[in-house]
C-alpha cells in the first residue's frame, strides 16, 4: 500500500490548523478523510499525493451561474455593498472570478495562478485538470480564473464565484470542465435568468446546460433559480406571463419542483410611476431577496453537514459502485486475455508441427530423438534452448495480449465515465490491477477484501458520529440546554426555503470567522 506523500500530509495538517480556529467540529472529519485515503490508495484509486479531502471545499462556497446580461454581477455587487464586479449589457468578463474576504480596504485582483498554487482554495492544481482537457491549456490558467479580494463583511467566511455568461463559450470543453468542478464543490448555486428575454425557447441549449444536467443530481436542492430584472415587466404589467413562460421552459427540461425567485436590483431598476404597482413589485422583490440572503447565510451550517455527508457518500460509493465496476472490468479483461491466449497457443502449435519430423515427436507426442542425438549433449542442449525460446516467446506474447486487452478496457472506461476525477481514478485502479505481477485469475481487485470492507464501514460509522456532533451543536430536541444558556442556531436543513427570513438574519454565523483570504 502506498502511503501519503509529504505534500499532502502538510496540506491536511495545515487544513486542520485552520479548522481549529474556524470550525473545530470539522477537525475530526479530516481524520476520517485520511482513513478513506488509505482505502483509495490500497485500491489504486489515489496516488501518494492525492486525497479525497482535496476534492471538496472546506469553506462555504456559493457559485453564481447564468446567461449574459442576466444581472449576476449586479446582484453580487449589491449583496456585497461593493462595486467589485464590472457590469453591463454585454459580456464584460470571460473568466471565473473567485471572491473572498480580505482585511485590507482596497480590493485586489490576482491572477488564476494564485488559486492554482494555494491549497486552501478549491482550485488547487486546477491547471493539471485543464491540461487533461487540452494540451497546453494548463499553462493558461490565468485565462480562465482570477481571484478578487474585498473587505465586505458579507464575504467573511465565504467564497463567492461569479461565472462568465454560460451561453458564451458553451462549446469550450475547458470552460464546461471548470463549471462542473465549481458546481460539484459549491454549497449553493444561484442560477440567474433574464426577464427581459421572454422567449426562453430560443435559449434551449443554455437551459439544458443550466437545468437539464442538474435536476438528477443527489444535491439538486442546492440549486436556486432566479428570474432577474423583473422591473422590466412593469410597463406591460405582465409578470405572471413572463414567469409562466420561464417556468414552462424549465419544466420542459425536467425541473418541476423547487422555489423560483423573481427579483430586480433597486439601484438599477426601471422607474415605476404607478405607486400601487411599484409597491406590489417592491414587496415581491424584497421578500424574495430576503429569502435568498437568508439562504446564503445558512450555507456555513450546511457546509458542515455537506463535508461529513460527503465522507459517507464516498465510502459507500467505493463499496457499492467503484469496486463492483472494477470487478466487472477485471472479468472482461480476463476473458479477453484468456481468449487471446487460446488463439496464441493454437497458432504456436500449428507452427510447431513441422518440428515433429525433426525432433521425432510422434506416438502420442512422446519425444524420440533422432539417431545420433542420444549421446550428444549438444543436441540435447539445442532442444532445450529451442523449447526455452518457444516458452519465452509465448510469455512475451501473453503479456502483449494482456496489454492489448487492458487497452480495450481503458477505452471502455473512457466511454462510460464523463471527464473528471472519477474517470481518472478508475483508470488508475484498473491500471494497478493489470500490472504484470498481478494474476489474471484474481477476482477481487488489488487491495479489496474483508479488511478493507470493514474499514469502509468504520469510516461510515465515523461520519454518523460527526453528524451527531453537529446535531448537538445546532439543535436541542430535548430542550435541556434552553435554560440559562444562549439559544442555539437552528438546524439549517429543516427550515424550508420558502419561509421568510426573520429580521436580523443577515449576520454571519459564528462558525464562519476565519477564511483563507483573511489569514
Amino acid at each position: 500500500m502506498t502511503g501519503a506523500g509529504k505534500t499532502i500530509k502538510q496540506r491536511l495538517g495545515s487544513l486542520e490548523q485552520h479548522l481549529k480556529q474556524e470550525n473545530p467540529v470539522l477537525v475530526s472529519a479530516v481524520q476520517g478523510y485520511r482513513h478513506l485515503d488509505q482505502v483509495g490508495r490500497s485500491l489504486g484509486l489515489l496516488d501518494a499525493e492525492e486525497s479525497y479531502a482535496t476534492q471538496i471545499s472546506w469553506w462555504p462556497m456559493i457559485s453564481v451561474l447564468g446567461t449574459f446580461s442576466a444581472g449576476k454581477s449586479t446582484f453580487i455587487n449589491h449583496y456585497l455593498n461593493h462595486r467589485l464586479q464590472a457590469t453591463g449589457n454585454q459580456a464584460v468578463d470571460d473568466k471565473f472570478t473567485v471572491m473572498c474576504f480580505a482585511s485590507e480596504g482596497e480590493p485586489h485582483t490576482l491572477p488564476g495562478s494564485a488559486l492554482d498554487a494555494d491549497p486552501r482554495f478549491p482550485f488547487y492544481r486546477i491547471s493539471s485538470e485543464l491540461e487533461k482537457v487540452a494540451k497546453g491549456e494548463g499553462h493558461r490558467v490565468d485565462a480562465y480564473l482570477q481571484l478578487k479580494t474585498c473587505q465586505s463583511e458579507q464575504l467573511r467566511g465565504l467564497i463567492f464565484i461569479d461565472s462568465p455568461g454560460f451561453d458564451a463559450d458553451s462549446q469550450r470543453t475547458a470552460t464546461l470542465r471548470l463549471t462542473n468542478h465549481i458546481v460539484d464543490l459549491s454549497d449553493l448555486v444561484l442560477v440567474f435568468f433574464d426577464a427581459r428575454h421572454p422567449e426562453p425557447g430560443a435559449m434551449r441549449d443554455t437551459l439544458s446546460h443550466l437545468v437539464g444536467d442538474t435536476i438528477h443530481r443527489p444535491d439538486a436542492n442546492k440549486f436556486v433559480y432566479i428570474l432577474n430584472q423583473m422591473d422590466t415587466t412593469a410597463r406591460e404589467d405582465n409578470p405572471e406571463e413572463v414567469v409562466g413562460a420561464w417556468q414552462r421552459a424549465l419544466s420542459q427540461e425536467g425541473l418541476t419542483a423547487g422555489r423560483f425567485y423573481t427579483i430586480y436590483n433597486p439601484e438599477a431598476a426601471v422607474p415605476i410611476e404607478d405607486p400601487a404597482l411599484r409597491k406590489r413589485y417592491e414587496s415581491k422583490r424584497d421578500n424574495d431577496l430576503q429569502d435568498i440572503h437568508a439562504r446564503i447565510q445558512r450555507v456555513s451550517v450546511e457546509r458542515a453537514y455537506r463535508i461529513t455527508g460527503s465522507l459517507e457518500k464516498l465510502a459507500r460509493h467505493i463499496e457499492e459502485k467503484t469496486v463492483p465496476r472494477l470487478i466487472d472490468y477485471k472479468t472482461r479483461w480476463r476473458k479477453l486475455v484468456l481468449g487471446g491466449d487460446a488463439v496464441l497457443l493454437a497458432v504456436m502449435l500449428l507452427l510447431a508441427l513441422p518440428l515433429t519430423s525433426l525432433t521425432g515427436l510422434r506416438d502420442g507426442w512422446k519425444v524420440s530423438l533422432p539417431e545420433g542425438w542420444q549421446d550428444s549433449a549438444t543436441g540435447i542442449a539445442g532442444l532445450l534452448i529451442t523449447l526455452a525460446i518457444v516458452l519465452a516467446a509465448y510469455v512475451w506474447l501473453h503479456f502483449r495480449v494482456r496489454g492489448l486487452a487492458a487497452g480495450r478496457i481503458h477505452k471502455r472506461i473512457q466511454k462510460q465515465y464523463a471527464p473528471g476525477p472519477e474517470r481518472d481514478r478508475m483508470h488508475n485502479a484498473f491500471r494497478t490491477n493489470s500490472l504484470s505481477w498481478h494474476s489474471i485469475f484474481r477476482r477481487n481487485p488489488v487491495g479489496w477484501g474483508n479488511r478493507t470492507r470493514k474499514r469502509l464501514h468504520r469510516i461510515i460509522d465515523e461520519a454518523h458520529a460527526y453528524v451527531q456532533t453537529l446535531n448537538d451543536t445546532f439543535t436541542d430536541p430535548s430542550g435541556a440546554h434552553t435554560s440559562g444558556t444562549t439559544p442555539r442556531a437552528p438546524l439549517a436543513v429543516v427550515e424550508p426555503i420558502s419561509r421568510e427570513a426573520q429580521p436580523g438574519s443577515t449576520a454571519a454565523p459564528d462558525d464562519a470567522k476565519q477564511h483563507p483570504g483573511s489569514s
